[in-house]
């Protein structure tokens, strides 16, 4: 599986981005796509994760309420909607998908990171 995230960018407090992963190759052995995050000296962070066929979600207490995750299964895509952005969103963020046979698991396959800068 090969994973490529885009959609980062540059924007400010309070503002909106959309983050897409798209997601090629042995799509059909993908349990669930996540979305990391990690911001400069410090630990990468989960974000939230979309289990593919299901599409059942999870999300990070810090994001609750302000990103919503999907999943667009005829493009291979999944999407991070970040609204009400704020200065500690800022990160490289990374998407990852995790296979059937790990599904209680981590995740396997990465993409490379696009970076988000959320200025005050």
């Amino acid at each position: 599986v090969q994973l490529q995230a885009s959609g980062g960018g540059l924007v400010q407090a309070g503002g909106s981005l959309r983050l897409s992963c798209a997601a090629s190759g042995r799509t059909f052995s993908i349990y669930a796509i996540g979305w990391f995050r990690q911001a400069p000296g410090k630990e990468r962070e989960f974000v939230a994760r979309i289990t593919w066929s299901g599409g059942s979600t999870l999300y990070a207490d810090s994001v609750k309420g302000r990103f919503t995750i999907s999943r667009d299964k005829a493009e291979n895509t999944v999407y991070l909607q970040m609204n009400s952005l704020k200065s500690e969103d800022t990160a490289v963020y990374y998407c990852a998908a995790k296979p059937h046979y790990r599904a209680s698991g981590g995740y396997d396959y990465w993409g490379q990171g696009t970076l988000v800068t959320v200025s005050s």
